[in-house]
């Protein structure tokens, strides 16, 4: 029976009713009334009735309406009307954040999500609940419903989105232990054991089927139709998490960036569902691998993703860019600054500047400043920075300058090619080493080169350079990475992320954290549409600078910041 793992917390929370109607015994209102006639039809099973008299107290507010809008979506759960649970919830937590019972709240949220088959979003309900009195009833939900997952894969994406939860991990070791004789699984395994210190529950196993599968070729992806309701955004997030490897103590992994991205797009996602707006996400652990893309976009259950981030690749990009296009499914790359990936895409998009609109609104910036029209290019060993060199040179030209120099510099004694009676009005130098900033400026110097240096943020050490270094001469950094933590909602977001995990945030939190707001509220509100409103305003909550695709799906933001003696500040609009 569906609703076994939820009446035990209801009938707990139903007790609190005599309590909060008896001290009203002398003094009737029609709003208690109401509230008396909607919780004694809930008891009695009329959940209709109970329903339209809850509305009532519901839109009058009142210390009645918390306990209004949660025995309206039990009602609600009651008749197997699961959305409207979960909506009603999210308008109860909207209203009422600081309910003291808004663990019962999410308890019930997460069981409705689980009954339409939304584990991540149960999930990120019981993640929530922290009165210890609830855990009993929230691991019994969490097994029956986790033991019904057949999808190794699944379940070990979920394990790495909630790490801390132990009856995930047990369902995990379970499934693994009845399945698989996989090494890398088998290793896991033993990992969460010892990690958890659980014993895995025996299982009898699955029939084997009476013939083998018998694979077929599709000309297209199969799609499930959506049946997405209003306000709910579903996203694919497709990064390489390689879960065979995964070790959830080893931060040093190289891939950490993929559990930064997806951990910032799960903060997003809670502040969305305080606007009303929930997201469902959907991780697959998607690498270098063409044939397991293909696999994965012939499921037909990946069709109610409303949203894909990733994947990073090229060839499983190639494909994925192509399903999208198909079916029409908003596309992210969350780091990538090659146009190609969005040339003849209309639905695909770029989260940071190309390396094309960079070049472009950093010699646009340079235009405008009371200079010469002479500049020096240069650049690193790294084939980005060689990429970023090229557009801007190539851009320099297009706008009427002349480029006196331009060529590849690297190590400690970096010799630029400028004579004394051509010397550029400013010089351009594309690095990913930490240390070639201050190499640069020593170059200009022994040149004789006064004028500003436009450079890369990665090309200098900000905890090992002197304050001297960035005031010394004109220094100008593109820095789309760039957090201004002069900005309250960059402090905020700090503070939460540094209050949860105990360190600062790196920047692929931000940019998940950032990408996800803001189209998780496009896609809510359908406005992805209108190209009008696919811009933010420097008044935004976002942590990073922000989005601007008003003529293109290229991200035009590209901040140019400068140290003002006490911190860095972006001087462009």
């Amino acid at each position: 029976m569906t609703m076994s793992p939820t009446i035990g917390r209801v009938s707990l929370i139903l007790g609190f009713i005599g309590l909060v109607i008896g001290g009203y015994a002398q003094k009737v209102t029609d709003t208690e009334r109401r509230y008396r006639a909607g919780v004694k039809a809930l008891q009695s099973g009329e959940y209709d009735r109970a329903r339209n008299e809850l509305q009532v107290v519901m839109q009058r507010g009142g210390s009645f309406a918390p306990y209004a809008y949660y025995y309206h979506a039990d009602a609600s759960f009651r008749q197997k009307k699961y959305p409207a649970t979960r909506s009603t919830i999210k308008e109860l937590i909207d209203h009422f954040p600081d309910w003291r019972k808004r663990g019962e709240a999410y308890y019930l949220a997460a069981c409705a999500a689980m009954e339409q088959g939304l584990v991540d979003e149960a999930l990120s309900y019981t993640d929530l609940i922290t009165e210890a009195e609830l855990r009993p009833d929230v691991e019994r939900m969490e097994r029956n419903f986790l033991s019904r997952i057949t999808d190794l894969n699944r379940l070990k994406a979920l394990q790495a989105q909630y790490p801390k939860d132990k009856t995930l991990a047990m369902a995990l070791i379970d499934l693994i232990q009845e399945s698989s004789t996989d090494k890398a699984d088998l290793e896991l395994s033993d990992r969460l054991t010892n990690r958890f210190g659980v014993t895995p529950t025996p299982r009898a196993p699955r029939p084997a089927p009476a013939a083998p599968p018998v694979e077929v070729a599709k000309p297209r992806p199969a799609v499930a139709a959506k049946t997405r309701e209003k306000g709910t955004v579903n996203v694919g997030v497709m990064l390489p998490f390689r879960l065979d490897r995964f070790d959830p103590e080893d931060r040093s992994r190289t891939n950490q960036y993929a559990y930064d991205l997806l951990e910032g797009m799960k903060m997003a996602r809670n502040k969305l569902f305080t606007e009303g707006i929930t997201i469902n996400l959907f991780a697959y652990d998607i690498d270098n691998d063409a044939d397991q893309t293909l696999e994965l976009l012939n499921n037909a259950a990946f069709g109610q993703n409303d949203l894909l981030v990733g994947p990073l690749f090229s060839e499983p990009n190639r494909l994925v860019a192509d399903y999208a296009l198909q079916n029409n499914v908003t596309l992210v790359n969350p780091i990538s600054t090659s146009r190609d990936l969005i040339a003849n895409h209309p639905t695909a998009y770029l989260a940071q500047p190309s390396t094309w609109q960079q070049a472009a609104e950093a010699v646009q910036f340079m235009k405008g400043q009371a200079i010469g029209r002479k500049a020096a290019v240069y650049f690193g060993n790294a084939r980005k920075d060689s990429l970023l060199a090229t557009a801007y040179a190539a851009e320099l030209k297009a706008q009427g300058f002349q480029v006196v120099d331009y060529k590849r510099v690297s190590g400690k004694n970096m010799t630029l090619g400028i004579v004394e009676t051509n010397k550029p009005n400013h010089v351009f130098f594309a690095s990913s080493n930490e240390d070639d900033g201050v190499r640069m400026l020593d170059a200009m110097n022994r040149s004789g080169v006064v004028g500003p240096l436009v450079t890369t943020y990665p090309a200098f050490n900000y905890f090992r350079n002197s304050l001297a270094t960035f005031t010394r001469r004109t220094l100008l950094m593109l820095a789309p990475e760039f957090m201004d933590l002069g900005r309250n909602a960059t402090k905020l977001f700090e503070e939460a992320y540094i209050a949860k995990r105990a360190i600062l945030p790196s920047v692929f939190v931000a940019q998940g954290y950032d990408l996800m707001l803001f189209f998780g509220r496009q896609l809510a509100k359908g406005s992805i549409k209108s190209r009008t409103n696919l811009v933010t305003s420097p008044e935004d909550d976002y942590v990073l600078s922000g989005f601007d695709y008003t003529q293109s799906n290229d991200n035009r933001i590209v901040p140019i910041i400068k140290f003002d003696g006490a911190r860095f500040q972006k001087i462009n609009e």
